[in-house]
């Protein structure tokens, strides 16, 4: 396996190295839609506005909501992550990015794939957070839990997406829902 810090000599990164992975691959993506599922304090949440066209933010704190830039483009659900899912089998939309980082066991990300694979659109993305922890220590409920057993067995389905995970800790998985290789093929 590469030693990132071989690799890269001048960049070390720390546990929050996806926020710029994401901040810049929303600047490149453009989504239309942007949903977080698990939103702490918003640190990236808010940093994405710029980059989307709409933002729904969905925890089931209340104070995550107060740490929400409030704009005509940000909506903040409290809920939990399923009841949200409920929420669009009523009133579906077209989801271009979706983050998942709420619970970080294999069940609730596992469920979370699933609840919202329909929702996302066509060629859209979904992020997984902590799938690759780098120590041991990591794997408790509070830091990755064993969320990054949901991407070796989402890993083992794709045949409606692939899947690649980032291996630097804690890591983040990509995900790109297609049928076909190139946008302009789907059907």
């Amino acid at each position: 396996m590469m030693d990132y810090l071989n690799f890269a000599p001048d960049f070390v990164p720390g546990l929050n190295w996806h926020e710029d992975f994401i901040v810049a691959l929303a600047s490149l993506f453009r989504p239309r839609i942007y949903v977080e599922l698990g939103l702490s304090r918003c640190e990236l949440f808010n940093r994405m506005i710029p980059y989307c066209e709409q933002l729904i933010g969905v925890d089931i704190s209340p104070e995550a909501g107060n740490y929400m830039a409030k704009t005509v483009k940000t909506r903040f659900v409290l809920a939990a992550t399923e009841e949200f899912a409920q929420e669009l089998r009523l009133s579906p939309i077209s989801i271009d990015l979706l983050f998942i980082d709420a619970d970080h066991s294999r069940e609730a990300v596992i469920r979370d794939f699933h609840d919202y694979f329909p929702f996302v659109a066509p060629h859209g993305l979904i992020l997984l957070h902590d799938t690759h922890p780098g120590q041991p220590e990591l794997i408790q409920p509070q830091w990755c839990g064993d969320g990054y057993l949901a991407a070796a067995e989402l890993g083992r389905l794709t045949k409606d997406y692939e899947l690649m995970t980032i291996p630097i800790s804690p890591g983040l998985t990509l995900c790109r829902k297609r049928s076909a290789q190139l946008a302009w093929m789907e059907r």
